[in-house]
């Protein structure tokens, strides 16, 4: 995840309109709706919540399991639950209208429209109450918190936790590795060496020509796909766009290292190590080649092998099992680790503060472990039903339940999300989780996630574009690495980058300086 602007999120609206009306409501709106019935701590705390709806209907308010996690809460929500299609516009309506549910979920915390309020005091900074709400600690990660914090060091929202480690990087056709002779590589010389070998050596011993090395494509939508990214990432030891070089940020294509990883691609390119028309493939035809059984590298989670690769890849080659989708432990020295939140809980200043820490409260106590299997396993006996100690969940019943709808609103995720799933056999799953401990010693999250640039938010996508249009073409011969080298060094004095590059800096040092 790199730090850019999601346009979806401030449709009709500017961040002036926000800014005076978030000033306006926080003054003028009476506290009957924020105070009334917050009560004591033994009455049931009376909640008013907006959070997306990613299902066709949402749950009805006496539907089974909200009434088991109020209870267990000792709660009442009123939830608002808003369609996916339509959250964007909604959620911007409701900002600029001033009259906040008091926990509303906000899907980019960084968008300028959420960011203007924050700056003009309409959401509570939870810094200093996070340490008296143990899950609240323990169970959303460290890396979390610090990357969901505002220019100012603090956090006024509460990250919905995903897993930070186990993050898409590099997977090898170990049956292709073993019939070579070949280890795992770790370095960027063993990538290049299995990737040839698994281009011109005959890896899967059918004695044709017929495969190849790694499966990718050059974008991911409108920025750089995932397999180059990794690669670049993997050259240059840092996630992102940004690295933090000699005491400031420096935008990555500017390093060395990214024009090493240039010259990579275009090796791998020229040697056709990779598909001819990689510049113009969708990410379904990346995956339909290894489906296909004609390459033997990929870039992506393991959690995804089985139903993205795997069952139709067994069409043709019944003989390949999961754990010949082997992945990579560090290529040199480097692997990712994601940003460990997807989207935030926030509360604005119009709830009082002994409300706001009781709904700090309900939502800790919504992650013990037996508060949150209410959603994941449903009731007894409907949802699920017990065998020799384990729960077996009619997943279809859940859903019509709406379970997994209560996962927008609070979420405990499992730290191996990314790499295992419970249907995969036994020692595919001790496998990939031995492998994710081993990459917890080496991955890096993406600092730059968050850090407040004006001059950044309005070039940066711009600067992107022009950068991944300049990769291709000299990957593609269409351009020399020189014209490359021309190009990094205008781009390095021009005016708009500069500015950028130093408020990227100011941010961080500011981030770095409020831990």
């Amino acid at each position: 995840m790199t730090f850019k602007v999601r346009k979806k999120a401030a449709l009709g609206l500017t961040a002036m309109l926000i800014a005076a009306t978030a000033l306006t409501a926080c003054g003028n709106k009476t506290e009957s709706t924020t105070t009334a019935q917050s009560g004591s701590d033994t009455a049931p705390l009376n909640v008013n919540i907006m959070t997306i709806l990613l299902s066709a209907n949402p749950p009805a308010n006496d539907n089974a399991i909200k009434l088991a996690i109020e209870k267990a809460t000792n709660s009442k929500m009123n939830i608002q639950w808003v369609s996916a299609n339509s959250y964007p516009d909604k959620l911007n309506v409701t900002l600029a209208s001033g009259d906040i549910p008091e926990l509303i979920y906000i899907p980019d915390p960084f968008t300028s429209v959420f960011r203007s309020m924050v700056q003009q005091g309409a959401f509570w900074d939870i810094s200093n109450y996070i340490k008296d709400y143990p899950n609240l600690n323990s169970k959303i990660s460290k890396t979390a918190w610090d990357l969901t914090k505002m220019e100012d060091g603090k956090n006024y929202s509460i990250p919905r936790p995903r897993p930070t480690e186990g993050d898409t990087f590099f997977l090898f056709r170990k049956d292709w590795l073993d019939n070579l002779g070949m280890n795992v590589p770790t370095t960027t010389d063993e990538l290049y060496q299995v990737y040839k070998a698994f281009t011109e050596n005959d890896p899967d011993k059918n004695g044709k020509k017929d495969t190849i090395g790694l499966s990718v494509n050059a974008t991911n939508g409108d920025k750089v796909s995932d397999t180059l990214g990794q690669i670049e990432n993997s050259f240059a030891k840092s996630n992102g766009d940004w690295k933090w070089v000699n005491d400031q940020m420096v935008f990555k294509s500017f390093l060395p290292e990214e024009r090493q990883a240039l010259e990579f691609v275009i090796k791998l390119y020229k040697e056709k190590l990779i598909p001819e028309d990689f510049a113009s493939l969708k990410t379904s035809q990346v995956k339909d080649i290894v489906k296909t059984d004609k390459a033997g590298g990929l870039v992506d989670k393991t959690g995804t092998v089985v139903s993205d690769y795997l069952n139709d890849l067994k069409k043709i080659n019944p003989n390949v099992k999961e754990t010949d989708f082997y992945p990579a432990t560090n290529i040199n020295g480097y692997n990712p680790k994601g940003p460990g939140f997807s989207g935030v809980l926030a509360i604005p200043k119009t709830v009082k503060e002994d409300k706001m820490k009781r709904i700090l409260k309900m939502v800790d106590t919504w992650m013990n472990d037996d508060v949150f299997a209410i959603q994941t396993y449903g009731m007894e006996g409907v949802d699920h039903t017990v065998k020799d100690g384990v729960k077996v969940v009619d997943s279809k019943k859940l859903a019509d339940d709406g379970g997994p709808d209560f996962n927008q609103i609070v979420y405990v995720a499992d730290p191996y999300a990314s790499t295992v799933k419970n249907f995969f056999q036994k020692d595919t799953q001790d496998l990939y989780r031995k492998v994710q401990d081993e990459r917890a010693k080496t991955s890096q999250a993406d600092i730059s996630i968050g850090l407040y640039s004006p001059t950044a938010m309005q070039y940066l996508p711009e600067l992107q574009k022009k950068v991944l249009d300049m990769k291709v073409k000299v990957i593609l011969g269409k351009e020399t690495i020189a014209a490359w080298d021309d190009f990094v060094n205008k781009l390095k004095t021009d005016a708009n980058v500069v500015k950028m590059s130093q408020e990227m800096t100011d941010a961080y040092k500011k981030r770095l300086a409020a831990k």
